[in-house]
């Protein structure tokens, strides 16, 4: 286990808040069905135990159902509220967005969250639709309930009807990242997203050392872990804070939880990103949300 005492950078964001580049995620591996009842402990521990070793970034949403465990474990820490940044997200109740925050921050025992993201897209039968929730969202930052807002799993086109009406610009949308899905596909946002300031979060930043192998990029994700003394997740996070995007990850093992921090510890070279950027086009692997796209479309 890494022995360090790390602390994670941030990003500023286009409204001026700062987000910690690396966030730990109470999503996948904790999900706990709706009719779950009860209180999961060993959620609620993993989680005291990420904020013990440093990780002060902590994503939830309503969908995964562990929002009370993420609040629990928020309040037992014992960590000052403005030390922690918290993410949740919206979808389960995306038609009504202002008792969806409410319900939200009464799990998380909070007042306010520091991001509040629609979850996904695929909800809108119309632009009117997207434009609808968004300006929901627009009244929850305004009556300081969220300090930041934003979009998860958004394309161009959601991006781009939302756009036409907002007031206030998505702060960031969450995406799944990793060089085998670097959103480069004709409905890709990346290329719209840097033109208008929102910050790209990664979730399953890990997929091309895990559940994507074999692959092209595993020769220089060896050769990297070996040259920096890191594990090859550790190089998979690094690839991605040193682009300026914040990926999202978790584990309940308190070891592999640390030995990601050691990400924090060294810095890449332009070059061996571009390699690893430029291998990781060679395939494509879509983790999630495959069923909504062309099994080719890389966007």
């Amino acid at each position: 286990m890494a022995d360090l005492n790390v602390k994670i950078p941030s990003l500023k964001l286009n409204d001026g808040t700062s987000i910690p580049l690396l966030g730990y995620g109470t999503g996948t591996a904790w999900y706990k069905s709706p009719d779950g009842s009860g209180i999961d402990r060993k959620t609620v521990d993993a989680i005291k135990t990420a904020i013990k070793l440093g990780y002060n970034h902590l994503d939830g949403a309503e969908v995964y159902n562990t929002e009370p465990e993420l609040g629990l474990a928020i309040k037992e820490s014992k960590v000052p509220r403005e030390k922690l940044f918290v993410t949740t997200k919206v979808i389960t109740n995306i038609k009504d967005i202002p008792k969806a925050i409410d319900q939200s921050l009464e799990k998380l025992q909070l007042e306010y969250v520091d991001l509040y993201l629609i979850h996904q897209p695929f909800f809108a039968t119309s632009d009117s639709d997207l434009q609808t929730a968004w300006a929901a969202m627009e009244k929850v930052k305004a009556e300081g309930k969220a300090r930041s807002i934003g979009v998860s799993n958004y394309l161009l086109s959601h991006l781009k009807a939302t756009m036409k009406t907002a007031t206030v610009t998505p702060s960031i949308n969450q995406i799944e990242y990793h060089p085998y899905l670097q959103h480069v596909g004709p409905n890709g946002p990346r290329s719209y997203m840097k033109e208008h300031g929102i910050a790209t979060a990664g979730y399953a930043p890990l997929t091309a050392v895990t559940k994507a192998k074999p692959g092209p990029c595993d020769d220089i994700y060896a050769e990297l872990a070996k040259k920096y003394y890191v594990s090859e997740g550790e190089i998979a996070l690094r690839w991605c804070i040193d682009q300026d995007i914040v990926p999202i990850t978790t584990s309940g093992k308190e070891e592999r939880m640390s030995d990601y921090l050691r990400a924090m510890s060294f810095k890449m070279t332009p070059k061996e990103i571009s390699e690893i950027s430029q291998e990781g086009k060679k395939k494509h692997f879509r983790g999630f949300w495959s069923g909504k796209f062309d099994p080719n479309d890389r966007s």
